[in-house]
């Protein structure tokens, strides 16, 4: 978040000094041990801020997209793992806050439960919005069975907002609320990925899962609103967020190792060649164009302008593409250094490959955009 003409909010206040002293100095360790980032979160929680979303009056701070957005901006600065999993979190809680019960509310609004998406399933990959898993009535409770194909937080969260068939109801999906320690529920195998490696983004099976049907989130058939009106432009937002702070950071390292860095035999910088210069300048430029977009979208949703829905999917195929982008140029100032770890270009290159094969896909948003500005309906 750009703040220098403008004073900084209280949720940033308590959150630098957490990414200065926690995420900052074990984002290096994160990615390479591929290490959930517990310490982080445990220290998110304690300052409230994983209660940034819930309503005040269940003891959260009771912050909407602009806030969450620019927290994980700013998370992902420091480390792009953490910020995956506080943007997940987030998505989850939108969802929880519109349809859980007061007392998870509670729990969420004061940091101690952790929640999560369950949606891409293996049957439907990233067309998260059909799942082909199945809620069934079984002797007064809920019979879950599935495959999901990638959650954040898999076994590190406490609860999933999970998606399947409806149990009765026409409609696409019913969402339901799944404790992590649910018999029946497994992970296959753990998460070895090339980049947010700490994420903990790992499969998840269900067989013969129980819950209540007090546990479900919204109306049988209901999920496809719930993910479209309510988990759609948190998650867009946040995951533009997400690039937003990764072509931050991966610009001012490759500024600052141009910078640093000398050609000997010429008296000069690498910041001093005209070629390395261009390269930066393209990178300030997608960067701020970016955060150009970001906020106008972020604009037209709080200000219901006739356009949010385009805003929404642009916004973070937009930014997930030009993360890749400044990435890529970050690795070409640097050269043959970006590819040692210490520099830090590197993790934020393979970090900022995610934004476009999650789901909604950029080449998805692509096509919602077109459909949109042809005047076609999004989905039939």
């Amino acid at each position: 978040m750009n703040t220098a003409s403008a004073a900084r909010p209280a949720y940033l206040e308590v959150l630098t000094p957490i990414v200065d002293k926690v995420v900052e100095p074990s984002a290096t360790a994160i990615d390479r041990n591929g290490a959930f980032p517990r310490a982080a979160v445990d220290a998110l929680g304690k300052a409230g801020l994983l209660g940034l979303v819930s309503a005040r009056e269940v003891g959260g701070m009771g912050e909407g997209h602009r806030a969450a957005t620019f927290v994980v901006e700013t998370l992902a600065r420091a480390c792009g793992s953490t910020a995956m999993v506080v943007c997940m979190h987030y998505a989850a809680t939108a969802v929880i806050e519109a349809h859980g019960a007061r007392k998870l509310r509670e729990a969420i609004g004061a940091g101690k439960h952790l929640s999560t998406l369950a949606f891409s399933e293996v049957g439907s990959r990233s067309q998260f919005w059909a799942p082909v898993s199945t809620g069934t009535a079984d002797t007064g409770r809920i019979r879950l069975d599935a495959s999901k194909s990638w959650v954040t937080s898999a076994g590190e969260a406490d609860s999933y907002v999970w998606s399947s068939r409806p149990v009765s109801a026409a409609g696409a999906s019913t969402l339901w609320l799944v404790p992590r320690d649910a018999p029946g529920l497994s992970i296959p195998a753990p998460f070895d990925g090339l980049g947010l490696r700490g994420n903990a983004s790992s499969p998840i099976t269900a067989k013969g899962v129980l819950v209540d049907p007090a546990d479900r989130l919204g109306p049988d058939g209901g999920g496809f609103d719930i993910m479209m009106g309510i988990v759609l432009p948190w998650f867009q937002f946040m995951n533009a967020g997400f690039a937003l702070g990764t072509m931050e950071a991966v610009t001012a390292k490759a500024a600052a190792h141009a910078s640093s860095t000398r050609l000997e035999h010429l008296g000069q910088t690498l910041a001093e060649q005209p070629v390395t210069r261009v390269h930066v300048a393209r990178m300030r430029i997608k960067t701020d164009m970016v955060r150009g977009l970001l906020l106008d979208a972020l604009a037209a949703l709080e200000g219901g302008r006739p356009d949010t829905m385009l805003r929404i999917l642009e916004v973070k195929a937009a930014a997930g593409e030009t993360a890749t982008e400044v990435a890529d140029l970050a690795m070409r100032v640097c050269g043959g250094a970006a590819f040692r770890r210490e520099v830090g270009v590197e993790r934020h290159f393979r970090d900022a490959r995610a934004a476009t094969v999650m789901a909604p896909t950029t080449d998805a948003l692509y096509d919602f955009i077109g459909k949109a500005v042809c005047g076609l309906p999004l989905f039939g």
